[in-house]
C-alpha cells in the first residue's frame, strides 16, 4: 500500500504541466457544467492543482486561471441548460435520490437570489445544481454573472491556496530530509486531502434536510423567480 501511495503521489506531483491544468480545468469544469459535483471531486483535483504549484511544477498563477475560468465557464454552461431546458434536467431520474435535496436548494434560491449562487459554490452537491436552478429561476444573466464570477474567483483562489499551503509541508520535508521522506509527507497530504473530501460529501448527505448555511431546510411548494 505504501509503495502504491508513492507512486500514485509521485505520478500526481510530477505530470507534466499541460496534463496537470488540463486535469484540472476538466474536472472542475465538468462537476459545475453537468451537475455531477456529488460525483466529480472537483475541489478536490483543484487542491492538488495546488500542491503540484507549490512543488514548483506548474505555476500557481496558471493553476488559479485555470480553476476560476473553469469554474464560472462550468457554471455558465449549467445555467444555460437550466434555461433551455427547464425542469427536464431535475426531472431526470438520476436526481430522485435527491429530490428533496433540490427542493431545498430551490427554496435557497428563492429566498437568497443571487448571493445562493455565491454560497451554493462552497457545497458539493450545490455547487453542482444551482447554476442550473438558477437559469431554471429566469433569473437575469447579468445578476447571475455578477455571483458566479465572485464565487467562482473567491472559492478558486480558496481551494487553490489550500493545497499550496499544504504542498509547502512536501517542499520543506524535501529539502531537510530527501526526496523518500518527501513523497511519504506528499503522499498523506494526498490522502488526507481525499479523506476529508469523501467525509465531507458523506455529511451533506447525512445532514440533506438541515440544508446549506441553516436556511436550506424549507421545502417550499415553488420556486419563485429571482432577479
Amino acid at each position: 500500500m505504501s509503495a502504491l501511495l508513492d507512486t500514485l503521489t509521485t505520478q500526481i506531483l510530477h505530470a507534466p504541466v499541460w496534463l496537470v491544468l488540463l486535469v484540472v480545468g476538466v474536472v472542475v469544469f465538468v462537476e459545475d457544467a453537468l451537475f455531477v459535483g456529488f460525483v466529480v471531486p472537483g475541489e478536490t483535483v483543484a487542491i492538488l492543482g495546488g500542491v503540484a504549484a507549490s512543488l514548483g511544477h506548474v505555476p500557481l498563477a496558471a493553476v488559479l486561471i485555470v480553476v476560476v475560468v473553469a469554474a464560472i465557464v462550468g457554471d455558465t454552461v449549467g445555467f444555460e441548460v437550466g434555461r433551455h431546458l427547464g425542469g427536464r434536467v431535475v426531472a431526470l431520474r438520476a436526481f430522485d435520490r435527491h429530490r428533496e435535496r433540490i427542493d431545498q436548494a430551490q427554496g435557497f434560491l428563492g429566498r437568497r437570489g443571487g448571493a445562493a449562487v455565491f454560497l451554493g459554490r462552497w457545497t458539493a452537491f450545490l455547487r453542482a445544481v444551482m447554476p442550473a436552478l438558477a437559469g431554471m429561476s429566469k433569473m437575469h444573466y447579468p445578476t447571475f454573472l455578477v455571483w458566479n464570477a465572485a464565487g467562482g474567483i473567491a472559492w478558486g483562489s480558496v481551494v487553490v491556496t489550500a493545497g499550496y499551503l499544504a504542498g509547502r509541508s512536501y517542499a520543506r520535508v524535501e529539502t531537510w530530509l530527501g526526496r523518500g521522506a518527501a513523497v511519504a509527507v506528499g503522499a498523506v497530504v494526498v490522502v488526507a486531502l481525499v479523506v476529508w473530501q469523501v467525509r465531507r460529501h458523506r455529511a451533506e448527505g447525512a445532514e440533506s434536510s438541515e440544508g446549506a448555511d441553516g436556511e436550506v431546510g424549507e421545502n417550499p411548494s415553488r420556486m419563485p423567480s429571482a432577479g
